[in-house]
């Protein structure tokens, strides 16, 4: 569990490393907004006809008894809701990051810059960047099923839908967010399991607690710029080579 919580402590961290340089918070909200906005007129549109789209997906039921048939409907109504903020939440960071990735790069290089002077390539690249959002995106809508899925089922459904989706879309993100970073360095995708796999629950904590905040409304815009300084971070904590004095004062007040 301790290893969980430090990973969430690494939103922390990047939220006090970007007020040392405020400017980069609004940088990163640009395309954050703009994904917000089309994705929550999508939701918006979802929930108005929620209703009428229970009832289409369960015209078997239509013979039921009313509380029977109300409690089945108003199950997958919710299964629905559920399903849909997962996704949203999926796709608005596989978007965000493809759309945003000039921003967030300089984000990140800026939060390097700002725990300690290390030797850097290129990171993935734009097309890269974009290929990999877009495959988070549909791994997203891939996890969104499941949580749908199992909405089905009984009392407990809701509730398992929650927790697989966090969990599930947590881990993806937190993968996502520290491949820029560790690409940079020369870690292919390979390397990249290997040398995180130690680390893994620190890691599922950063991503978790990130996907939570996601779920809020307006979220994902607030959170997303400390995200990615928070993975930078994350990435310096793994490479104890990397560990300067810049590094240490930063983890001191984690």
């Amino acid at each position: 569990m301790r290893a969980y919580l430090d990973g969430a402590a690494f939103l922390g961290q990047g939220w006090r490393l970007l007020r040392q340089r405020p400017r980069l918070l609004l940088l990163g909200m640009v395309p954050a907004v703009i994904v917000f906005v089309v994705l929550a007129g999508l939701f918006v549109l979802l929930v108005t006809q929620l209703g009428d789209v229970a009832a289409w997906m369960t015209p078997f039921a239509d013979d039921w008894s009313d509380p029977l048939r109300s409690v089945l409907r108003w199950g997958l109504g919710l299964a629905l809701v559920l399903a849909a903020l997962v996704l949203a939440a999926s796709t608005f960071t596989g978007l965000t990051l493809a759309v945003g990735d000039p921003f967030y790069e300089h984000i990140w290089r800026a939060s390097e810059d700002l725990l300690g002077p290390v030797k850097l390539g290129d990171g993935l690249g734009f097309w890269e960047s974009l290929r990999d959002g877009l495959k988070l995106s549909l791994v997203g809508l891939g996890i969104s099923l499941l949580v749908l899925v199992s909405g089905f089922v009984p009392v407990v459904g809701p509730v398992l839908a929650v927790v697989l989706g966090l969990v599930l879309s947590g881990r993806m993100l937190a993968r996502d967010l520290v491949e820029n970073p560790l690409a940079a360095r020369g870690f292919d995708k390979p390397a990249q399991r290997e040398l995180l796999h130690p680390h893994r629950r620190t890691l599922h904590g950063f991503g978790i607690v990130t996907q939570a905040c996601f779920l809020v409304p307006l979220g994902g815009v607030l959170i997303m710029p400390a995200a990615i300084a928070g993975a930078t971070a994350l990435v310096r904590d793994v490479l104890p080579d990397e560990r300067g004095p810049a590094y240490e004062k930063a983890a001191l007040r984690r």
